[in-house]
């Protein structure tokens, strides 16, 4: 593995880490829905992420990453479709798919 895609991963492991810090425990989605600047950060990182996941796509075709295509669909519908954006799609996302992502990226760098 190359060293810049090594480096979209850590960027995608730190936005991870960094929305697990934001939103805390225990995870409450009323907590997040009330806290503008806590919904601002996480979706500033998943944007993060998608454009870490875009520019590995264009890399390579060897790293497998599930559903990395909609990763990179949802950091575009945030920034192209930022007044359609969803909390509780946002939300799901934080609780079921980034859990996924941060093992299979954590066992890509570990490899």
């Amino acid at each position: 593995m190359d060293n810049d895609i090594k480096t979209w991963l850590f960027d995608i492991l730190n936005s991870i880490n960094e929305i697990d810090f934001y939103i805390g425990q225990p995870r409450i989605f009323q907590n997040y829905e009330n806290d503008m600047r806590t919904k601002r950060a996480v979706e500033r990182n998943i944007e993060i992420i998608g454009e870490a996941m875009s520019r590995i796509l264009k890399r390579s075709d060897q790293i497998k990453i599930t559903d990395s295509r909609k990763i990179v669909d949802v950091r575009n519908r945030i920034i192209h479709g930022y007044d359609s954006v969803s909390d509780d799609v946002v939300w799901g996302i934080v609780i079921k798919q980034l859990p996924v992502l941060k093992t299979e990226v954590e066992k890509l760098l570990a490899e």
